[in-house]
């Protein structure tokens, strides 16, 4: 056993009082029980779990009993005996089916020590009051038969609140899960009061870990773990997943081609969530696709969000299929293979993006929250039009998978934690206050604080890195010698990203993330390198997200150089607010970016926009791919280069005006320089390459349709006309009138790199 310093098992207490939480509590309840050397477990159930026992059908059952017995005791009792056993199994088949979510913990084989009617009927905010009153009435007699060690409280339902509060005056350690995180309503405030109740935390993230330091508590007692869930999620390999769909959604439903929607009411704002609700079932009706609609939970308005679902009429809809409760392996498997989820439920925003399902998060409740990139928020709709876009756009798509909130391995580190804890140590919890300073004036400079990325760019000869701003001022920069190996070359790009942060300080800037622009192939969803080209040694199968991240503790990004420059248009440049447009660089290579609907594209194996390696002639010079008559064998530096090699060593380069000292190298300046000033091979050799280039042009523009095309890199400016002039000749005439325009951006690299980290911060707000 852990040194704890405690000479008996753990008494661990798990109260779960609905089915959304029994989803967090059941990982860790299997994991408690499965150590039984080490703990107790006892369980109690209240809350939502128990209500239609608690309402209408326990009622119901009752008054059956009375009458079944009064009619049949004189006349044959055991013929009565038997009637009233065949109905209450009746009753309990239906309730079981209705909504006894209670069951399904039966189901998971755990002993339920206790069930505890705590719900109040009404659905308003005086009878979620009334709830917490009713179970801050029954649950010190629970608790002072029980006498457990430690009681597990999860999340921000006021259900939870009740719990925590008699355990915290009853001098119960207290566990609570989830803390930190930040949402919408009132689930905030209770979430946050629970914090200054109990003793030890679980966390999921690291923001919520910071913001319960931030809230004085003892990081000693915090553990950042995981989200519970995510050990299910992360594992979940059900090869039947098509049963599941059929059964809850009909034979005929196809993966990815249905939708969940879960949505619940805001209770700060009961009127404007029932009237979000409203126009959520509309867009649904008319989007005119099979969903499944959960049932949304007790809190105020929940009453009047069911009368609107009756009236139109969404029970009986062929298209829809509405339920109250779903069992969480199924549910899993079902939003796993959704074509979208949506609603306001924290599960869209936290466990839906494991599997990077779209979803579309509406409304306020979960301001806040950190999602991944399949989440698309709809904080304001006044018509179903906005809601309906949305849908439109997220509907079928294929995100990559999340883990902002758990690796799948939670559960052992909470029950490392739960052996660690020694109940020897008192039992009154200590606040960690900052120290306050006598001078409580504010600091001009924090308020202007700069929200900002580290930019990096790795190029064939330079590596460089810089602080750039949310505006894309490069706020400073650093610049060394790319080394020729992996380990001297990941050394110093920490070396300089650990400099430059810290300088960041100085010059009042918080860095968000780092961004990494690199040549290659890239796989951005993993942050890793997957092929090189030949201008950067040693630079395959590399992870860069990894070792920067652990060493930086921030967020990293990495992609690709002429993705990065198309990223940089879109944010800084030309392509601000363009649809589709095709970014080019012209530099010691070729390469690009494309945007279509405002969205970059990578492709099936990450290989999209490799627009260099377009073929312009069969029989052209040889490339560094390997293949002939690529656009970068005529137009690239490299390419100019070689025939500007060529004229040198034939004595044909230098016209009057031009001097070479001897030990200069020859590059495409001097060929550049040698067309201006007259030598017509040097000017043939550049309308080649400025031919071959627009040719490039033209297919992507038969290929792609954009509106706009910017030339990007040193040798831009002196391409831009020949491509117009071939576009002329050779283009379609629906698509001539392309705007094609020279960059303006100073430095597109670094401004590409710090846009994946920008971007990140700021969009996928509808």
């Amino acid at each position: 056993m852990e040194k704890n310093g405690n000479n008996h098992k753990l008494r661990v207490c798990v109260a779960t009082c609905n089915r959304a939480d029994y989803s967090k509590l059941a990982p860790i309840m299997f994991g408690i029980k499965a150590e039984p050397q080490f703990f107790e477990l006892d369980v109690i159930v209240l809350g939502s779990h128990l209500i239609d026992d608690y309402g209408f059908y326990c009622i119901l059952k009752l008054l059956l009993r009375l009458h079944i017995s009064e009619v049949f005791f004189n006349q044959s009792w055991n013929f009565g005996k038997f009637c009233i056993n065949a109905v209450i199994e009746i009753f309990n088949r239906i309730t079981g089916y209705v909504n006894n979510t209670y069951r399904m913990i039966e189901q998971d084989d755990f002993d339920i020590h206790t069930r505890l009617h705590t719900i109040v009927r009404g659905e308003d905010e005086a009878a979620m009051v009334e709830s917490v009153g009713l179970a801050l009435v029954k649950l010190p007699d629970v608790l002072n038969r029980l006498k457990p060690d430690i009681m597990i409280v999860h999340g921000d339902r006021f259900d939870a609140l009740a719990l925590a509060t008699s355990a915290a005056l009853m001098n119960i350690r207290i566990l609570h899960i989830e803390g930190g995180e930040v949402s919408g309503t009132i689930d905030d405030s209770i979430r946050h009061a629970i914090t200054k109740l109990a003793h030890y935390h679980v966390c999921c993230t690291r923001s919520a870990e910071q913001h319960l330091i931030a809230m004085c508590e003892d990081h000693d007692r915090i553990l950042l773990a995981g989200c519970p869930s995510y050990d299910k999620l992360l594992s979940a390999k059900n090869k039947d997943y098509m049963s599941i769909i059929r059964m809850w959604l009909g034979e005929d439903v196809k993966t990815r081609d249905y939708i969940v929607a879960l949505q619940h009411p805001v209770t700060t704002d009961i009127k404007h969530s029932i009237k979000m609700f409203e126009l959520t079932l509309d867009a649904l009706i008319s989007f005119n696709k099979r969903t499944l609609v959960l049932f949304p939970n007790v809190d105020a308005g929940s009453k009047e969000m069911v009368r609107v679902m009756r009236k139109k009429g969404i029970e009986h809809h062929p298209n829809f299929r509405a339920v109250k409760h779903v069992p969480f392996d199924q549910f899993i498997q079902l939003v796993a293979h959704a074509g979208c989820m949506i609603g306001n439920s924290s599960c869209g925003v936290r466990e839906v993006g494991a599997f990077g399902t779209p979803v579309i998060n509406l409304g306020t409740r979960q301001t806040g929250r950190e999602t991944g990139e399949n989440v698309l928020h709809v904080r304001d709709a006044d018509t179903q039009d906005k809601i309906l876009h949305a849908l439109q756009l997220q509907f079928g798509k294929q995100y990559p998978c999340s883990k902002i909130y758990g690796d799948g391995n939670a559960v052992p580190r909470i029950l490392k934690f739960l052996k660690s804890i020694d109940l020897k140590e008192p039992l009154q919890k200590k606040f960690c206050f900052p120290p306050v300073k006598d001078n409580i004036s504010q600091d001009i400079d924090h308020i202007l604080e700069t929200q900002s990325a580290l930019a990096v760019d790795l190029g064939g000869t330079n590596l460089r890195v810089a602080i750039v701003s949310m505006k894309g001022e490069i706020v400073k920069k650093y610049t060394q010698l790319n080394p020729k190996t992996y380990e001297d070359r990941l050394e110093l790009i920490l070396k300089m990203c650990v400099e430059a942060a810290s300088e960041a300080v100085n010059v009042n800037c918080r860095i968000l993330g780092v961004g990494i622009s690199t040549g290659g192939r890239v796989n951005p969803r993993e942050g890793i390198v997957l092929h090189s080209t030949k201008l950067i040694q040693e630079w395959s199968s590399v992870d860069l997200r990894t070792p920067i991240s652990d060493a930086l503790h921030l967020p990293v990004w990495v992609d690709n150089d002429g993705n990065c420059a198309a990223l940089a248009e879109r944010k800084f440049g030309h392509g601000k607010g363009i649809e589709n447009f095709v970014t080019l660089i012209t530099g010691t290579g070729i390469g690009g970016g494309i945007i279509h609907q405002h969205e970059l594209i990578h492709g099936s194996s990450f290989c999209a926009a490799e627009l260099g390696h377009i073929v312009v002639s069969l029989d052209g010079p040889e490339c560094l791919c390997g293949s002939q008559g690529c656009i970068e064998a005529y137009a690239s530096g490299i390419a100019l280069q070689r025939e500007a090699k060529k004229l040198h060593d034939e004595d044909l380069l230098l016209v009057e005006g031009m001097s070479m000292k001897k030990e200069e190298v020859v590059s495409a300046a001097h060929l550049i320089q040698a067309a201006k000033l007259g030598n017509t091979k040097a000017d043939s050799i550049l309308r080649t390459a400025g031919t071959a280039l627009g040719l490039g042009v033209v297919n992507i523009l038969h290929t792609m349709n954009p509106s706009l095309v910017i030339l990007s890199g040193v040798l831009a400016s002196h391409y831009v006309n020949a491509v117009k002039d071939v576009i002329n000749r050779q283009a379609l005439s629906s698509v001539k009138t392309v705007d094609v325009v020279v960059s303006n951006l100073a430095d597109p690299a670094l401004l590409g790199a710090a846009s994946l980290v920008l971007d990140y911060t700021t969009r996928r707000i509808y």
